[in-house]
């Protein structure tokens, strides 16, 4: 993805930017720290592999998080997201926000069948 040819309506760069379901968990498990890839695995309930190995390279290509390689054996590698990532914290706790609420209202809905 080119980020020069973005689009115009920012609610269509928000989801292209937020990507699919898998690239907000990551998001979601990283704005609470720095998280290793296997940290990642274990907490991304059903994600694998090769599809967290292709997000977190999306994301780092993004912007969205960046990646530091430690110079031991076996290689440490740590996901952390930037600055920019980081602001994508009040997107992702509106969608927590209305989630809750939504599983709320369907709980109405099924008590008054």
């Amino acid at each position: 993805m080119n980020l020069k040819d973005l689009p115009k309506c920012p609610i269509e760069t928000t989801t292209m930017m937020l990507g699919c379901k898998w690239r907000i968990l990551i998001i979601r498990e990283l704005l609470t720290g720095t998280k290793r890839f296997n940290e990642l695995k274990k907490s991304v309930k059903g994600i694998t592999q090769k599809v967290l190995t292709a997000k977190l390279r999306q994301m780092e290509d993004l912007g969205l998080l960046e990646r530091k390689i430690y110079p031991q054996n076996p290689p440490k590698v740590e996901y952390s997201l930037t600055d920019v990532g980081y602001t994508l914290a009040p997107v992702i706790d509106s969608m927590k926000s209305w989630g809750k609420d939504f599983k709320k209202y369907t709980k109405l809905l099924e008590s008054s069948k």
